[in-house]
């Protein structure tokens, strides 16, 4: 058994810039369909959501890198942030495999200022 992790932290400001200048471009690249209208439905405090779910893309990316073939194997839209029935964050691999991972559990938070994820991969 091999025990990866990845951890992010990012400036939410930096998100919400990117959003204001971008608009729909940097959204539709990055966030998936799900993201999108979690975000939105926090309306005064989606920067917040869509820095914490940026930050969950980038510490999967780094927890499970070990095992891709090329980092181009995987991109944004393949690494979801969900929520589960209880409201804890999960991440969801999309349209692609991810070799011998047996479990993969994230731990996100968000204040004023920044968003931090962390993940942990068990392989």
């Amino acid at each position: 058994m091999q025990i990866t992790c990845g951890t992010d932290i990012i400036e939410i400001e930096r998100i919400k810039t990117s959003i204001e200048d971008l608009k729909e471009k940097f959204i539709q690249r990055v966030y998936t369909q799900n993201e999108i209208s979690y975000c939105e439905s926090k309306h005064s405090a989606k920067y917040q959501h869509y820095a914490a779910r940026f930050a969950a893309k980038e510490a999967a990316f780094k927890a499970i890198s070990g095992a891709l073939g090329n980092k181009y194997d995987i991109g944004w839209k393949n690494v979801e942030l969900i929520n589960d029935e209880n409201g804890r964050p999960r991440i969801n691999f999309i349209d692609i495999k991810i070799e011998g991972l047996k479990q993969c559990d994230i731990s996100v938070s968000h204040c004023k200022k920044y968003a931090v994820a962390n993940v942990v991969a068990v392989f």
